[in-house]
């Protein structure tokens, strides 16, 4: 007796199949997805977080710099002469004045503003609110001339 080969399944049987296994592979794709979406953002977020670390790190090796230096009384004193203008008993200050932080002189012109007079008729509070007022609008009373000027006048005698 001879058998008969294996016949191959009914069409309706491996489509079945084909759909169960697509099923499958969605329902994996479904589960991994997030999963491993939500790995590569911690990794991202761990990647950062490090570079913030090293910054981090950075900012406390120049912060123990600069603590180091203020533990040096040399420097408090240079420090305290340069912010503070200190001095030592018997030693004189000079301050020159209209001179920039870096040595140049002062080269655009200071215009000179006149402070608008608040209304005398008012009573001390409003003279007080009006006051407020002007100071806040620095440029309200300029008048159009400058410091440099001023001071020409003044040395002419033509003011």
């Amino acid at each position: 007796m001879r058998s008969l080969p294996p016949s191959p399944p009914p069409p309706s049987t491996a489509w079945v199949r084909g759909a169960i296994l697509v099923g499958i592979v969605v329902m994996l794709a479904v589960t991994l997805v997030p999963t491993l979406r939500s790995l590569l953002q911690q990794q991202d977020e761990v990647t950062a977080l490090r570079d913030k670390v090293a910054q981090q790190h950075v900012a406390v090796a120049d912060l123990e710099r600069q603590a180091a230096l203020w533990r040096d009384p040399a420097f408090i004193e240079q420090q305290a002469r340069e912010r503070l203008k200190f001095v030592k008993v018997g030693e004189k200050s000079y301050t020159v004045i209209g001179l920039r932080p870096d040595g140049d002189a002062v080269t655009e012109p200071q215009p000179i503003v006149a402070a608008p007079l608040a209304n005398d008729a008012a009573p001390w509070y409003g003279k007080v609110w009006q006051s407020i007022q002007i100071a806040d609008r620095p440029a309200a009373g300029a008048t159009g001339t400058t410091a440099r000027d001023a001071t020409q006048g003044v040395e002419d005698g033509s003011r």
